[in-house]
């Protein structure tokens, strides 16, 4: 057999999931079934006087109505799964539906049932709700400030926490030969997969069970969260997350709306179906990023970089999301300082209520943001000094031999050789020779710029010591089962779940490797709390550093037992015992060896086993990491801008990423473009707005730009492999580089691109008309 682990085989998931014949949400049809619809919040901030329901009720079809006084005492409230210590958190309840006063422009008001889909949302518009409006908290720095409207009345100055980590004695910074001060604004951005969200209830009043398929990126967390907000045990509730047409972060989050329709499937002893309509989508799902980071960079006028500190002011929105309070904090605030060795690093953050739709994770979850502002900073560092950005990096780059390394801010970096992907991508694109021809085109009048970001982040989110000293609310070991079955097909039963990864060929390429069996004979289980008994999920690039560990573990306890049968029928010591390419076989005994089909039968059938071993031929691992990972890299971009117009065309596209152990080159270039395309339109074309009344001005596909295909030049890949040490693939994690290394280096690029008008900063994202006004602006001075 060739080698599996490595090979660019393609995904054996795509031919169900692009033929049509996947399994998603919204085929679910049971017997019975109910629709429902949430009635939702037009305003962002108001007091509920009265809600008129007699109408509603009236329309054909209706079931059944719940406002939030029905659900008083009936369902608890969702709560945020990161309570970050120390850090004087407040955490506001986020009742299912709200009871008397709504917070965001989105916030759930009353739940309808209905017999169809159509008459369902034909009720819900007859439900008459008064209110009284409230003055809103919109942006997070005018929030925090004295007279600014409060989101809940008993937290002073609407600010959520305020966490701080690191120290910087004041000489350091009062003694630098030179300072960068430089505010940074990462806009507000939706996730938007192809699938919104989802859920569907049943019950079962004889077993007492309650049955919940939603669109989850982790089922365990939401069966652990939700069995305390509805108050049925974890063994009567079982959540399956079905194919999912993608997350981004948008459903690691446990919602409100999961709650109700698990709630009202209960109490009416029907199947209830709820669909997230797109523009439910846009205002009730949680967004990612909207910080304000104000950055200041220490150093010397040589290039080397003494001190960063940094202030995060991040809007969380009107309440706590599963996530949120840990993204700006400890995901940014510990990897400030990037992929440098600055000797001291100081992070304060804010979080702050706003009447706006809570923030969550977004993939990446604060990586990209610190990515982004010290890539910024770099470049702002190095146009200071008069150096090159891509001398000062290497400068200040942590070397080859000093892993593992410890960063300012106490996070034990695992491996990494930064110059090899800068090494690489410099291979691939010649430098000294864009340079000159940049000057040849300032000439003709053309903008035309390179940005550099050379990255490192945090992934493969675990230990679990870890997490519970950050407050995370659960453990992040992963679990896995490998069970052979007696004709020698496997099953892996894993507790990531994959909304579009690729999961099934990249742990059954390590299956397929280890046991020497066809990748056709391996099929992977995901996504049911009844099939798998514990799990943490995929987010955070811990797929395959932590779940695809555990199958490598569990695979390799499967040979272990499986050689001692082979060695009880060879009659030969264990010890003499070799395994290769599915073939058990004695030393120095040509001819003694058994298939690993033979012995999958054996095991099962039971019919001679050794002395004292149980049948069956099946293993498990809870594989709980050492530390994070830490892939990085070097993406290079160069663009073009037009000064007539403000247009940006992105004209080369470069990304060479040292994720560790790669599985699978293709599935790894598909993470790579994905990501890529995801930060670059933060970059360049999305962004959420709110008005000063808190209204949604970007609540369509009309007005919040997604990036598309044609928008992109080839991006060219490539990977360098530094290996972990943290887990015996060697896999860093590979789903967030390119949204962690792509938004600075457009950035860098188009600021470079306007360096003859001395433009330092445009707020992201840089439509025409931005780039326009400041081509303009700088030309007026």
């Amino acid at each position: 057999m060739t080698k599996v682990v490595g090979a660019r085989l393609k995904r054996k998931e795509d031919p169900k999931l692009i033929t049509g014949n996947g399994y998603f949400s919204d085929d679910i049809q049971l017997p019975g079934m109910l629709h429902a619809a949430i009635l939702r919040s037009p305003h962002a901030h108001a007091m509920i006087k009265s809600i008129n329901v007699e109408e509603a009720l009236k329309a054909p079809g209706v079931v059944a109505i719940y406002t939030g006084k029905d659900l008083e005492g009936k369902i608890g409230p969702v709560p945020s799964s990161w309570l970050v210590p120390g850090c004087n958190l407040k955490e506001a309840p986020q009742y299912p539906l709200a009871i008397d006063r709504v917070r965001y422009v989105g916030d759930g008001v009353a739940l309808v049932i209905a017999e169809g889909r159509y008459a369902v949302r034909d009720a819900m518009y007859l439900i008459d709700v008064e209110y009284e409006t409230l003055s809103p908290a919109v942006g997070q720095k005018q929030s925090m400030q004295n007279d600014a409207p409060l989101v809940h009345d008993d937290i002073e100055n609407n600010i959520a926490f305020h966490w701080k980590a690191g120290e910087i004695p004041e000489e350091v910074c009062e003694n630098a030969e030179v300072a960068i001060r430089q505010s940074f604004y990462i806009q507000r951005v939706a996730p938007s997969p192809i699938e919104t969200r989802a859920a569907i209830g049943q019950y079962n009043p004889g077993s007492g069970e309650l049955t919940l398929w939603c669109t989850s990126q982790n089922p365990h967390i939401h069966r652990m969260v939700l069995s305390g907000v509805l108050e049925i045990s974890e063994a009567k509730l079982r959540v399956i997350a079905p194919d999912m047409g993608g997350g981004f972060g948008g459903k690691i989050g446990v919602y409100p709306d999961e709650a109700l329709v698990g709630y009202a499937a209960r109490d009416l002893g029907r199947p209830v179906k709820w669909i997230e309509e797109r523009i439910e989508h846009f205002t009730a799902s949680n967004y990612g990023r909207d910080e304000v980071l104000d950055v200041e960079l220490f150093g010397k006028r040589d290039g080397t970089l003494s001190a960063i500190r940094v202030k995060n002011t991040h809007n969380v929105g009107a309440y706590l999301s599963t996530m949120g309070p840990g993204v700006s904090t400890i995901d940014f605030g510990l990897m400030v300082t990037g992929c440098y060795k600055i000797p001291y690093a100081s992070c304060e953050t804010f979080g702050v209520y706003t009447n706006t739709t809570p923030t969550d994770a977004y993939r990446g979850a604060g990586k990209p943001e610190a990515t982004y502002q010290i890539e910024r900073a770099i470049d702002l560092f190095a146009k200071e000094i008069g150096m090159d950005p891509l001398e000062l990096r290497r400068k200040n780059f942590v070397q080859k031999e000093e892993f593992p390394f410890t960063n300012a801010q106490g996070l034990l970096y695992d491996s990494g050789d930064y110059e090899k992907p800068l090494t690489k991508a410099l291979e691939m694109f010649d430098y000294n020779k864009f340079r000159e021809t940049q000057k040849e085109l300032r000439k003709q009048g053309k903008l035309i710029g390179i940005g550099f970001s050379t990255y490192v982040e945090l992934c493969g989110f675990g230990p679990s010591k870890v997490a519970g000293a950050i407050g995370f609310q659960g453990g992040v070991w992963e679990n896995a089962t490998v069970r052979v079955h007696p004709s020698g097909k496997v099953t892996v039963y894993s507790g990531t779940s994959p909304h579009g990864q690729g999961h099934a060929t990249t742990f059954g390429q390590v299956v397929a490797e280890k046991l020497g069996i066809p990748m056709d004979d391996i099929e992977l289980v995901f996504g049911d709390t009844k099939a798998i008994s514990m799990g943490w999920g995929t987010y955070g690039s811990r797929s395959v550093a932590v779940g695809g560990t555990a199958v490598s573990i569990a695979t390799d306890r499967v040979i272990e037992k499986a050689k001692k049968i082979a060695a009880h029928e060879l009659e030969a010591p264990v010890e003499d015992l070799i395994f290769e390419k599915g073939i058990f076989s004695v030393k120095g005994a040509p001819g003694f060896e058994r298939t690993f089909q033979e012995i999958a039968k054996s095991a099962n059938m039971a019919w001679n086993l050794p002395e004292g071993l149980e049948p069956s031929l099946e293993a498990q691992s809870f594989f709980d990491p050492e530390n994070f990972v830490y892939p990085f890299g070097t993406h290079i971009a160069v663009v073009e801008v037009d000064k007539e117009t403000g247009q940006i065309e992105i004209k080369r596209y470069i990304a060479v990423d040292d994720v560790g152990r790669v599985i699978n080159p293709l599935t790894a270039e598909g993470q790579v473009h994905g990501g890529i395309a995801q930060g670059i339109g933060q970059a360049l074309w999305e962004g959420t707005v709110y008005n000063e009344d808190g209204q949604l001005l970007t609540g369509t596909f009309m007005d919040y730009a997604m990036p598309k295909a044609r928008f992109f030049p080839e991006i060219e890949t490539a990977f360098t492999e530094t290996l972990s040490p943290v887990n015996p693939l060697g896999a860093k994690g590979i789903g967030e580089t390119g949204t962690t290394a792509s938004t600075p280096a457009i950035m860098n690029a188009v600021m470079d691109a306007l360096e003859p008008y001395g433009i330092k900063d445009i707020e992201m994202p840089l439509t025409p008309e931005k780039v326009w006004r400041a081509i303009s602006e700088s030309e007026g001075k």
